[in-house]
């Protein structure tokens, strides 16, 4: 049995060594870690999956972002332990948190990752929005959590500012 729940202080370096452990320790040089410089993970939405023996089987982080004047929730990095891929780990971290994320009020989720995988939880591919280069704009995906949340959002994926943010949603 394992139990999803928000990941804590106490879990940081275990969901550190799990992110190291899939993309290797350079998964911080990507344009998308830019994004996330000096700017709070949207904290209930950091959740973590351990079994009953308390090992780490999953992480899943979540990140403000600007995309035109509207507020977006970056998701990742989701990982999923070697021992535990193929059990669904990936799917009940990406699910839960989408729920809490809408129950919170957020409108719109962005990804850079391989739409066959992610389109399975409703994300596509997304035109007008463009990740910070070198990103491959055929893996900018999107989920909206309301109705045409996307619908009208445009421009290039900025790092989050509250003084920038002027959004309602």
């Amino acid at each position: 049995m394992s139990i999803i729940r928000p990941e804590t202080v106490d879990d940081w370096w275990d969901v550190e060594a799990l992110y190291d452990l899939c993309f290797a320790p350079g998964r911080e040089a990507l344009s998308s870690y830019r994004l996330r410089d000096n700017v709070d993970p949207v904290a209930p939405l950091c959740m973590v999956m351990r079994d009953n023996a308390d090992i780490l089987g999953g992480a899943i982080r979540f990140w403000p972002v600007l995309v035109g004047d509207y507020s977006v929730l970056l998701l990742g990095p989701v990982a999923v332990h070697p021992t535990r891929q193929g059990e669904g780990v990936g799917g009940q971290l990406i699910r839960t948190s989408m729920y809490t994320a809408q129950d919170l009020g957020w409108h719109r989720v962005l990804l850079v990752g391989d739409e066959p995988y992610y389109s399975r939880f409703g994300f596509k591919k997304l035109t007008g929005v463009m990740m910070p280069p070198p990103t491959n704009p055929e893996r900018v995906l999107g989920y909206e959590l309301v109705p045409d949340a996307w619908h009208g959002v445009q421009g290039t994926v900025r790092k989050f500012d509250r003084a920038l943010d002027q959004s309602t949603d």
